[in-house]
């Protein structure tokens, strides 16, 4: 209990109090004498420290989150992953305006903590950046969205409606249009060139091929240019979908 009794004195047989005034006065059980009170004090004052420590630590913890969640929000989109919306209609009927998309950044990032290029795969749907899209000249940046056609040292021609690739495996060439599941939606490739794409770079197309902006007419694409592949898309919630 806190509560403090005060200390009484004991009679003697007679009911008056000890003629000595030096007699000690007795304490019964369960009662605190005088000497307990600034041992409470000092409880109390314990309690106090203790509850402004908590206190100093609770705004310490809240500061460090305010801190750490924004750092730890930029990590996670530079190095993992991002969620980016579609603009235009370059890759119906697989992808439509204003869909929502998370790209995956990891492989990217290891490859280049490790000092090797990122690859992605043929059929892989791609996010990279381009520089002067519409200016020659121009420094600024475009992030595009297109699928992987053909990888370094393949030769590709796109030749009367349909794409080709050849390498070592196929030296007499073949269609990745017909040998991927995206190629379903495709139904002719414009266009009329052929190329050996360069060691480092990826030959990409938009899946809307009549309207799509891609290698056809400004090359292949840098492997260091490359942001991520695409991974889900999330929204319209109806459509959500992994690739």
């Amino acid at each position: 209990m806190n509560d403090i009794i005060e200390p009484k004195g004991v009679t003697n047989n007679s009911g008056e109090l000890p003629a000595s005034p030096a007699a000690p006065a007795a304490v019964r059980p369960g009662t605190l004498d005088s000497s307990s009170a600034p041992a409470n004090d000092s409880k109390e004052s314990k309690d106090t420290k203790e509850k402004k420590q908590s206190k100093t630590r609770s705004v310490l913890s809240t500061i460090a989150v305010l801190l750490i969640a924004p750092i730890l929000a930029l990590t996670i989109t530079a190095y993992v992953f991002q969620s980016y919306e579609v603009d235009g209609p370059s890759m119906q009927t697989t992808l439509h305006d204003h869909d929502r998309l998370i790209i995956w950044k990891v492989s990217r990032t290891w490859a280049r903590l490790t000092h090797h290029d990122y690859t992605p795969a043929r059929g892989d749907v791609i996010v990279f950046i381009k520089k002067g899209l519409y200016e020659a000249n121009s420094t600024r940046e475009k992030q595009l969205i297109k699928r992987v056609i053909a990888l370094p040292g393949e030769r590709v021609t796109v030749k009367d409606g349909k794409v080709t690739v050849y390498n070592t495996q196929y030296p007499n060439g073949f269609s990745p249009d017909k040998t991927q599941p995206y190629g379903t939606v495709i139904t002719t490739t414009d266009g009329n060139l052929d190329l050996t794409v360069p060691a480092g770079e990826v030959f990409v197309c938009g899946d809307n091929r009549a309207n799509s902006l891609d290698s056809r007419y400004f090359g292949p694409v840098p492997l260091h240019d490359i942001v991520g592949k695409l991974a889900v898309r999330i929204l319209p919630i109806g459509d959500a979908k992994s690739f």
